[in-house]
């Protein structure tokens, strides 16, 4: 909304396989059938995914750029409102955006006029190690950032952060939320931000899940089930495929594997488009015998398969 009120044009741009919520205004960003329900959903347009594992062109972010400026160009004025993203795909199946892709795309809608929202309720707040945002590890700078989740650490909390020349648009009505700057919740965010620091969190995110990473490749050898293991920090994904070449996704596999892993006590969810994805994503305070624990568990669930 403050997209479009700030720019007074309508077209949004998101990614194929996409989630950024299922509520009325934010489905339409949404591209994943699963989470779609039959209401109208006008105004965006979805981008060719830049999926390095499963997308046409591989890794080469210049060439999934184009598609954006291609529907500027084709399907839509020449003037958007906004491009929304994240830089690794939570409920897509951790998938990271090809390296190049996010500098272009940003620099395509913003010569149309529109503003760049970075999508960071999965990814935000440490989680993928390196930084302390995921848009950081691709070197742009968004217009309005979007963040939940990790801001509260179960609490609930969510927050949209942009310039004050953005957020003056919201002045020209009233704008209200009944829960709105909940004075518990946001103590609690506060608090967050406190562990972060004093714990280093980002730090462990890093180091750990660098190792988690390196384990996983390691079982990525030994079972031929692993198509691909990705991701960064403790935002990570394993895919599931039933033939490397084909990339055929084992779906029912990925059930049988989660049903093994709970019975010797670990908790873990699957994503992507296919739902053949194990999403890793751990507290930040995962220790590397966490860890440890995590891949012997899911190295004898894959042997059982």
């Amino acid at each position: 909304m403050m997209a479009r009120l700030y720019t007074g044009s309508h077209d949004i741009i998101s990614l194929r396989n996409s989630y950024h919520g299922n509520a009325s205004g934010t489905m339409g960003a949404t591209a994943q059938k699963n989470w779609k329900f039959n209401v109208v959903q006008s105004g965006v347009h979805h981008a060719v995914n830049p999926d390095p594992y499963r997308g046409a062109f591989g890794s080469d972010g210049e060439k999934y750029a184009r598609d954006v400026k291609e529907i500027i160009e084709f399907g839509t004025t020449g003037h958007v409102a906004g491009f929304i993203s994240e830089a690794i795909q939570g409920v897509g199946g951790i998938v990271e955006v090809a390296p190049g892709y996010l500098p272009l795309a940003y620099d395509a809608v913003r010569k149309a006029g529109g503003l760049c929202i970075a999508d960071e309720v999965q990814a935000g707040f440490a989680r993928v190690g390196s930084h302390f945002w995921g848009f950081e590890t691709h070197g742009v700078i968004p217009d309005i950032v979007t963040m939940a989740k990790g801001i509260g650490n179960g609490i609930p909390l969510g927050a949209v952060v942009t310039t004050p020349e953005i957020a003056q648009v919201l002045t020209r009505r009233s704008y209200f939320n009944t829960f709105g700057g909940n004075p518990l919740c946001t103590a609690g965010g506060l608090a967050v931000l406190k562990v972060l620091d004093r714990e280093r969190l980002q730090e462990n995110a890093f180091i750990v899940g660098a190792y988690l990473k390196d384990r996983l490749r390691g079982l990525q050898e030994k079972h031929q089930i692993i198509g691909d293991v990705r991701g960064t920090g403790f935002m990570l994904g394993v895919e599931l495929v039933t033939d490397r070449q084909l990339k055929t996704p084992a779906k029912d596999e990925i059930c049988q594997a989660m049903e093994h892993m709970k019975d010797m006590g670990v908790l873990v969810g699957k994503g992507g488009f296919y739902g053949n994805v194990f999403r890793i994503t751990p507290p930040l305070c995962f220790t590397k015998e966490d860890a440890d624990f995590f891949v012997d568990v899911m190295d004898i669930a894959l042997s059982k398969l």
